[in-house]
């Protein structure tokens, strides 16, 4: 095996993405999200990357699974009907298929991200 089956993640070696959540689903703020997706595995399904966030608040639904991993910033992750839970540099975290609340991006937050469809 060669250096093909290893990949560092780095910003400079990708083009990012800008975007923003649908305006029907912002509570609060202006948020603003930027992706470096770093990689697509062969299967088409599953997806890894860098993703930051200026601060706001939105409704999200997750119809995949997400392992997230913050490394800067502070967000506030809100089950519907369930309890606030705070993230920080350092916290590692799965969103499972039917997660339905809200996002709060409390300080510009960055993190490391694996999808799966």
């Amino acid at each position: 095996m060669g250096d093909e089956t290893f990949m560092r993640f780095s910003l400079d070696a990708v083009t990012p993405e800008h975007d923003a959540p649908d305006p029907a689903k912002v509570i609060a703020g202006d948020p603003r999200f930027t992706t470096w997706n770093m990689e697509t595995a062969d299967d088409g399904k599953t997806f890894s990357g860098i993703w930051e966030s200026t601060p706001g608040k939105w409704h999200m639904t997750y119809e995949e699974w997400e392992y997230c991993h913050i490394l800067s910033g502070i967000s506030i992750i809100t089950p519907d009907g369930g309890t606030p839970q705070t993230v920080r540099a350092g916290d590692a975290f799965v969103l499972r298929r039917g997660f339905s609340g809200t996002w709060e991006t409390v300080e510009t937050t960055r993190k490391e991200y694996v999808i799966r469809l």
